[in-house]
Order: C-alpha cells, then sequence, then structure tokens
C-alpha cells in the first residue's frame, strides 16, 4: 500500500477546520498533517512539513489565502494548492489559478466532491470542476487569436490538450482517445514541459489562444 496523501488545512474558522479534518480522516488514503489559520502560517508549516496537497481558503484575516497562494507557489514550487472556498466567480478563481493554484472547488461541494478533487490533484495534478472550467474558458476567450499549428505539438497531443481545456480528466480522457491513463499522464507532462506551463489554468489559456477550445 502506497502512503496516504498528506494533506494541510488552512482556514481561520476552527470549526472549519475540525470539520474538514473530521471528513478526511475517514479515508484511509488521507492524511492530515497540520493546520494553519492564516497564510504565513501555512507558509511556515508547508516549509517545515511538505504535504502534498494544501487544502486553502481565500479570505483570511493577516495574509489571506491568495498571496499564500502565490508564495507557496514561488518558495515551493512542487506544493500543490488546492482551494476550498464560497466563492465561484471568475474574480476570484482566475486570479487564484493564476497565483499557482492547482485546483479549486466550492465549499458547497459535496464531501465525495473534495475527496475526489484531493485524489485527483494528487495523482493527475490538478482539479477543476466543469463549471470552474467553463468559467476560466470563457473568461479566456477573447485572447482566442492564434492557430493550433503553431504548437510545437503532435497531433495526439493536440486532442489531450483540448480535451483538458474542456474539463476532463487523465481517466475520462483515456476513456475518449481509447488509450491508457499513464499514456495520457505522460502526453500531459509532454505538453506541459514543450509550452512551458506549470497547471491546467495556463493550459486551458493556451488551447484558448490557439483556438482548440470556445467558450
Amino acid at each position: 500500500m502506497s502512503r496516504p496523501i498528506r494533506v494541510l488545512v488552512v482556514d481561520d474558522h476552527a470549526i472549519v477546520r475540525e470539520g474538514i479534518c473530521s471528513l478526511l480522516a475517514r479515508h484511509k488514503d488521507i492524511q492530515i498533517i497540520g493546520q494553519a489559520e492564516d497564510g504565513q502560517r501555512a507558509i511556515e508549516l508547508v516549509s517545515q512539513m511538505s504535504p502534498d496537497i494544501i487544502l486553502m481558503d481565500i479570505q483570511m484575516p493577516g495574509m489571506n489565502g491568495l498571496d499564500a497562494t502565490r508564495e507557496i507557489h514561488r518558495r515551493f514550487p512542487r506544493a500543490r494548492v488546492l482551494v476550498l472556498t464560497q466563492y465561484e466567480n471568475k474574480e476570484y478563481v482566475l486570479p487564484l489559478l493564476r497565483a499557482g493554484a492547482v485546483g479549486y472547488i466550492p465549499k458547497s461541494a459535496r464531501a465525495n466532491e473534495l475527496i475526489e478533487a484531493i485524489r485527483t490533484v494528487y495523482t493527475e495534478g490538478a482539479y477543476l470542476p466543469p463549471r470552474i472550467t467553463q468559467t476560466v474558458v470563457t473568461s479566456l476567450s477573447e485572447f482566442s487569436t492564434s492557430p493550433a499549428n503553431t504548437l510545437p505539438l503532435t497531433e495526439r497531443e493536440i486532442q489531450v490538450l483540448r480535451l483538458v481545456a474542456e474539463g476532463l480528466n487523465s481517466r475520462e480522457i483515456a476513456e475518449r482517445l481509447n488509450i491508457s491513463v499513464k499514456t495520457v499522464d505522460t502526453h500531459r507532462a509532454n505538453i506541459m514541459e514543450k509550452l512551458d506551463v506549470h497547471n491546467t489554468a495556463e493550459l486551458i489559456k493556451v488551447a484558448i489562444q490557439k483556438g482548440l477550445v470556445s467558450a
């Protein structure tokens, strides 16, 4: 059995943190390694504990989630910030993704969605619910100006990039293209390396700019 996913929970409300920790503790593949009440404390714990995933709230006193995400991404580029918040509009989503968050899930989500998001971020590197993906696609569609044939990608990589931008995860892409999940993950890694991008939001932006998807 592989080691559990190490999660740091960041929220300024103790009762919310305890509720999340209680929920996650029911799953043997997830381990809570710490809690933080603000962004500054989160950064300290990331430095000390090297969590796999930081479950991050946005609105907090002191250093907020956006600033903390940006600083964590700068100092610990391998750390993965999954935002959990009550806000779903683009004014909150886009800045967080640009700051380096690799996932976004609303607090209105069901418990099983949160668990799926954590597991997906851990195994695939990113998670965006379909409705959030559409928000990102719509917001970036105005920048669609350059043709896809200018991309340094193979035909299969372009297919994978298009499906990523449409909100499909690796398993769904594998089923759509009739290839293995491992092959999809390899394609995603190659795409990100060739395009020098580091998260799903940046992949979606490239897909929009090259006209691979539309709003």
